[in-house]
């Protein structure tokens, strides 16, 4: 099994933009949602430049795509 990935929030953008999601808007404070209209997902990122999201929160954007953690690493 692969070791639970650390990500930033760019990280975590750019894989989403892979998996076909689309920014939707701005949420309160430095959050925002991005929606994949194909699969009817939604997610919500918060957006901290330059830190590490949470294992937990980065687990909750990966259950919220369908993805396994090792699918999720591999995009």
């Amino acid at each position: 099994m692969t070791k639970f990935p650390a990500y930033t929030d760019k990280e975590i953008l750019k894989k989403l933009r892979k998996l076909g999601f689309v920014f939707e808007r701005q949420a309160k404070g430095s959050h925002e949602f991005w929606v994949n209209s194909e699969k009817h997902q939604r997610v919500m990122v918060p957006r901290h430049a330059g830190k590490t999201l949470s294992r937990k929160t980065t687990k909750g954007i990966i259950e919220i795509t369908g993805k396994t953690v090792e699918g999720f690493v591999k995009l």
